[in-house]
């Protein structure tokens, strides 16, 4: 087994949800086969087969082919648990609604790849205070003094799962004041203060920089739009890891350009990608990375390991971890 660079990170909202017990059996491998992940289920105890009315078990290994597994389960009700592939489970949504119940679970690998997303956005959010995006772009000396510290800054997170957690901990020895917004009311270690999403406005106002990793749902999409960009102090930046459409793609190029904020750092946009000639490609103070917060060789020990503990779940051999809530969408 190849020994992860990284561990993984729990967030507490959905971390320790209980699953229904299902009934086990062999495990598919879909949309294609990966030698790795068949390492995984078998170390975790697994049997690795084909679709067939045997198979209980599926790991779907494919975010863009997220559409074809509503028809795999459509067509396969006897299948009890399915693995997903990343921790953000939108392009699942309806799949999750429609076949998710008290006898299928769904995990996800939410809090399995945190460490390297928060370690892109604290790079993300170092280089803009130190206006990188600007002198990356120039081909002569820049003469303008400018450059802001990190230490001592106000840091609001949206989200409080493993992204945020390990982001916290990152940004401890700079001696930041973070503030948490989430769902629940639940303190996150590490933050000054945690307060819930109807609270975000207030945050908002006093925060240096604000950085996006929470689910994208129904709920959050456009969390961030021009009402929010205006209560933003004009020497603010954002920093967004988690979703494109979390954020009003034209408020957030009015917000740069109209200089409500200081500038913008996106691993994740919305269209995605995003299209030759886009506006926020040329917006000021911008940094845009091709949602690449983490990468194949970063995610994929990660994932086996979660595969492996799931796998002795779905055998009865412990709980569940990152346990999906078909409602929540998270």
């Amino acid at each position: 087994m190849i020994k992860p660079q990284h561990r993984e990170v729990r967030g507490d909202e959905r971390a320790s949800m209980t699953a229904p017990h299902v009934d086990a059996g062999p495990i598919a491998l879909l949309p294609e086969g990966d030698d790795f992940f068949q390492d995984a289920i078998e170390r975790g105890g697994g049997v690795v087969a084909g679709l067939t009315k045997e198979t209980r078990g599926l790991l779907w290994l494919s975010y863009p082919r997220a559409a074809e597994l509503e028809a795999v389960l459509a067509e396969s009700p006897q299948i009890t648990w399915v693995q997903l592939p990343y921790a953000g489970v939108d392009a699942f949504a309806g799949t999750l609604q429609r076949h998710g119940g008290t006898e299928r679970v769904f995990t996800s690998a939410k809090g399995a790849f945190a460490q390297p997303v928060a370690e892109h956005a604290l790079a993300m959010t170092l280089a803009l205070l130190r206006a990188f995006p600007r002198r990356a772009r120039l081909t002569t000396w820049d003469r303008e003094v400018i450059g802001t510290s990190l230490y001592g800054l106000e840091v609001t997170i949206i989200g409080a799962g493993g992204i945020a957690r390990e982001l916290v901990r990152l940004l401890a020895p700079f001696g930041v004041n973070v503030t948490v917004v989430r769902r629940l009311a639940q303190r996150v270690p590490g933050a000054a203060r945690t307060v819930t999403v109807d609270r975000l406005n207030e945050s908002l106002v006093s925060a240096d920089v604000v950085v996006i990793a929470a689910a994208h749902t129904d709920e959050t999409r456009h969390m961030l739009s021009a009402t929010e960009f205006e209560l933003m102090k004009p020497t603010s930046v954002l920093v967004n890891v988690a979703r494109g459409p979390l954020v009003d793609t034209d408020a957030l190029v009015a917000a740069l350009t109209g200089e409500h904020i200081a500038g913008a750092a996106l691993d994740v946009t919305d269209p995605e990608p995003l299209p030759s000639g886009h506006p926020l490609w040329s917006a000021p103070n911008i940094l845009i990375t091709p949602h690449q917060a983490d990468t194949p060789d970063m995610t994929a020990p990660l994932l086996a390991v979660r595969v492996e503990h799931n796998v002795r779940a779905f055998l009865g051999n412990g709980q569940f971890i990152g346990v999906v809530d078909p409602v929540a969408g998270y």
